[in-house]
Formats: structure tokens, sequence, C-alpha cells
């Protein structure tokens, strides 16, 4: 006998499709696993509910919270879930820190806008502290009920490090508030150095002046008292020159030779003093160009050919077909003094002048089997006024100047200085160079012949303000078998000359009546329509001068003149 039905029973199997026993056998496996499925599922979201980081809970607008997960429970600092649902209804009005308003104000929002993402705010605990949170409320409708669903994240942490940062800014805007007040105290003490300051260096400044004053006077004086100095002296070492090459008796030339040694050490001495002060006062500029070794040398063996040949030495010269980007003028004063002092020093024997390459420099070195130099010495003979061998040296000593002028003009150029020496059997010195591009050189032999050729039947005009220079250099040029015409000023030159144009001309820098040799050369070049060779004989070394002539491309001799420069510098322009 079939027992009496259940009418939800018989709905409930008539929904699944099971109302017959044919239906229930055809779907039971089907349902038994979808009731698994559900199952899992629900124990999944239980895991989840359970476990989450967050908290989460279910709530009544009316009767507060409904269910809590383990995470808002610890946060909410109770016991237990029980403890929790068993105080709902208080915690509708304790749930927020700031009580049962802001309950009321956050219910009024989700009616408006059915959720809250991202809301901030502060739950009371059950001991009464407050907890930073974060919040993601949903309002739905479920019976007629309005639940609230709510995950919450704890942010206390951030909100302490934003409160500890917060703190920080204050501290550092106090801080900055004194140190503000300290610049300002600062400020106001620098204020016054600053004036006290500028009161100092207006002071120097004046002082500065004053001196750079003192030294142009210094540098007009030292010019005048040259020129005064030198023009006596450039005679007498004419006048000199002159007797030297006469044949005289040898008593009356044993006294020239003496007195040729004696004004050639004043000279010396006056010359290496003067540049001594010029590269001390610095500010020289230079003349870069460049140079071949034998146009810079050759003049400067002539030069001395006269002291070799006297000394007996052999000079050699090997400077095959090199040359040098350098200033002409600063590199042939290093190689003079290198020289006379090789020539000073050896008593006899050899001196060689060469060079070595190295990469894209080129040594230029002096040899010589002289007396040598102790290593323990090297620095000392760079000395102003520092000799080695005093007393072994002969009539030519010097003033101990000449390594010392090579080691300023040599620091002015930025070419490296080297001595190498051995006691007993010789020295080298070198300086070391950048190398550059030039026309082959002429063979030292052929230059040295050329310029020591006579200068017979050339046709030479002096012009200097002085009578004794006049009459010293037109002997000295007639006995090297030149025609010389001289004349005091650029008037006297034009008459004695009448139309006849001259070879070359020789002329003093300063003249009378506030001309130059510059002018004189210039308005006798335009008188003959000839850019006629001229040399200018001057004992102004000021930097205005040699630039002046450097720009008129005018070789200059200074005074006092040497007899073999001359000649080798006549050679050069004629």
């Amino acid at each position: 006998m079939p027992k009496p039905s259940d009418p939800r029973r018989e709905v409930l199997t008539g929904l699944l499709g099971l109302g017959l026993q044919s239906s229930r056998k055809s779907y039971y496996p089907e349902l038994m696993g979808r009731l698994e499925e559900l199952e899992t599922e629900r124990n999944r979201y239980k895991w989840l509910f359970e476990n989450a980081v967050h908290g989460i809970f279910q709530g009544d607008m009316e009767h507060g919270i409904r269910a809590a997960n383990p995470s808002l429970v610890r946060m909410l600092g109770y016991p237990s879930t029980e403890a929790v649902l068993a105080a709902a209804t208080e915690l509708k009005d304790s749930f927020f820190a700031a009580g049962a308003e802001e309950f009321r104000r956050v219910g009024e929002q989700l009616r408006l806008q059915g959720e809250l993402v991202g809301y901030e705010t502060r739950l009371r605990r059950l001991d009464g502290s407050e907890l930073d949170v974060r919040m993601n409320l949903l309002l739905k409708q479920e019976g007629g009920r309005s639940l609230v669903e709510g995950f919450v994240a704890d942010i206390s942490g951030r909100k302490q490090a934003e409160r500890a940062m917060q703190l920080l800014n204050e501290q550092l805007e106090q801080r900055v508030h004194e140190r503000t007040q300290e610049l300002e105290t600062l400020n106001d003490s620098l204020r016054h150095e600053i004036i006290e300051r500028e009161r100092v260096q207006w002071a120097l400044r004046d002082a500065r002046d004053a001196a750079e004053l003192a030294n142009r006077n210094k540098d007009h004086y030292l010019a005048a008292v040259s020129h005064d100095l030198l023009q006596p002296l450039n005679a007498a070492r004419l006048l000199m020159a002159t007797l030297r090459e006469r044949a005289l008796p040898a008593a009356e030339a044993q006294l020239v030779e003496r007195s040729h040694a004696a004004l050639e050490s004043a000279e010396d001495m006056l010359s290496d003093l003067l540049d001594i002060a010029r590269l001390d006062h610095g500010n020289i500029p230079l003349d870069l160009g460049n140079h071949s070794l034998a146009e810079v040398i050759d003049p400067l063996l002539s030069e001395f050919q006269g002291l070799i040949e006297t000394s007996g030495l052999q000079v050699r010269a090997r400077l095959g077909r090199w040359a040098v980007r350098t200033d002409y003028r600063m590199l042939s004063r290093i190689l003079r003094n290198l020289l006379s002092n090789a020539i000073r020093y050896t008593p006899s024997g050899r001196i060689l002048i060469g060079c070595r390459r190295r990469g894209e420099l080129l040594s230029i070195q002096v040899w010589d089997t002289g007396l040598g130099i102790p290593r323990e010495r090297f620095e000392d003979i760079f000395r102003e006024f520092n000799q080695l061998h005093a007393d072994r040296v002969g009539p030519r000593k010097g003033a101990g100047l000449g390594l010392a002028i090579v080691e300023r003009i040599a620091r002015l150029l930025e070419a490296p200085l080297q001595v190498h020496s051995v006691v007993g059997q010789g020295s080298m010195f070198s300086v070391t160079l950048p190398l550059a591009r030039a026309s082959t050189p002429n063979p030292p032999d052929a230059l040295l012949e050329r310029l020591s050729a006579p200068l017979q039947g050339r046709h030479l005009l002096v012009i200097d303000n002085d009578a004794m220079i006049l009459s010293s250099m037109q002997g000295l040029l007639e006995q090297w078998g030149a025609r010389v015409q001289v004349a005091v000023d650029l008037p006297g030159a034009l008459a004695v000359l009448d139309g006849r144009r001259p070879d070359a001309i020789l002329v003093d820098y300063h003249l009378d009546a506030g001309q130059t040799g510059c002018d004189a050369v210039g308005v006798l070049r335009e008188h003959f329509h000839w850019q006629i060779p001229a040399i200018m004989i001057t004992a102004d070394r000021s930097e205005h001068s040699r630039q002046r002539l450097r720009d008129l491309g005018i070789p200059v001799l200074n005074k006092p003149i040497k007899a073999g420069k001359l000649r080798a510098m006549l050679g050069q322009v004629l």
C-alpha cells in the first residue's frame, strides 16, 4: 500500500523532473554530481570566508551584524565570532568610532548609491581602542530586507606611517624655520663680510693699479737706461770688431782681444739681466710658426764661427730636414745660450748639434765633450748667478744667467728641457718641440759658405742718430768690402743716396724728432718703389716694438751688436 504523498515533495520532484520512477532512475546520478559540485563550491567559499586576510561581514540595517569572518573578529578585538554576533545590536551603534551618526550617514549613502568603494574610517574595538580601516560596502535587497555586505582592510600601518610622516613634516618645517632664521643671521654676517671684502678689494685694486703703473714706469725706465747704456757699448763693440779684423802688432792685438772679451762680458751680462727682467715680468706673447732647424741654427753657427775657430773646437751640425713649430726668436735664444755654454765649458774637443724624433715631437740636442756637471748639481745650474767651474772657463765667464734664461723660455714654450752629463766626459742639453712641415732646408755647409762670403760691392745704407755708432758701423762694413753711406735721419739719407737705391738698410729704431726706423724704412721703400731689405738695430727690447717690427717683416738686431751676428743677418737678407 503506497505511503501518503507529501505535496511539497511532489512539487520538488516535479520541478526536478523526478516525479516518475523511471525519471528518478534516469536523473539521479546527474543530480548527485551537481550536489557534489555545489558542496565543493560551498566548502571553497567557506574556506575563503574563514581564512581571508581582510575582514568580511554581512549585516542587517535594522539588527546589525549577522555574519563575520575570523579576520573581522580579530580586528574588532572579540574572542570569537559568536561574541560578535551576540553583540550585533550594540555594534550597530558602536561599530564606527564616530558612533550612530556615522552608521546613519553610511546607510543613507548606500541607499542612494547602492555601494561605497574605498571608504576610509575608524572602527571601535571591544577594548575601546580605534582601528583605521578601508571598506568596500554593497547594499542588496533580500526577502524584503536591506542587507549590507562588506570587505574590511586594516590600514592602521599606513595611517601610522602617514601620521609619522606628518609629524616628520612638521618637525622638518620647524627645522626649516629655525634654519631660515640661522641663515638670515648668517646672511647679515655675510653681508657685513662682503662689504668689508669689497673695501679690501678696492684697496687691493688700487694697490695693483699702483704696482702696474710702477711696473710700466720701470719698463720705460729700463728701456731708456738700457738704450743709453747700450749706445756707447754698441759703438765700442763695432770699433773693437773692426780692430780685430785688422793686422796689428802682437802686443796691440792682445790688448784688442782683452778689450773685446771685457766688452763681450759686459754685453752678455747686461743682455741677460734685461732678458731675465722681461721673462720674470711675464705676458710675453709668442709668435708661433713653422721653422726648419737649419733656418734657426745656421745663423748661430755663423755668429759663433770666429769664437769656434779661436777655441780650436770641432763643431758639427746634423740637422736633417726636420722642422718644428715654435717661436723663432725664443728657440734661437735657447740654442744660442746652449751653444755658448758648450763652447765656454769645452776647453778642447767636439760639439755636436743634432736631433732625434720622438713620435710627433723632435728633441734638439747640443752635445759637448767638456767638463761635465755632477748629477747633484743639475738643479743648481738653472738658478740665477750660479756658475760651475767658474775658475776654469777662461776669460768669458758670464754672469751665470744663461741657463736660467733657457729654463724660463722653455717653460714659456711648454718645451721640456733635459740635461745629461758625466763629469770629465761632457754634457748634453736638449729641448723638445712639436714637429711641423717645412720646406727642405739648405745644407749647413752651403749656407755657412754663403754667409761667410765677403760683402764685396754691396751698397748699404746706415741710419743712426749717434755719430760714433755711424763711424764704427761704416768702418766695419767697409772692411767687409761693402760700399757704405751713412745718415743721422731720413732727410739726410735721401740726400746722400741721391736717387741710388741701396741693397740693404741698417737703421736704428729710435731716431730724433720722434721718428722711428720703421718710418724711415717705409718712406725709403715707397720712394724707390722697392721692398728694400732692412735690418732694425735697437736697444729697445719691449714687446710693443718687437710686435711692430714683426708686422713689418723686419728682422731685429739688439744692441750691442755682435759682428758675427750682423754678418750672418746681412747674408740672410741679401
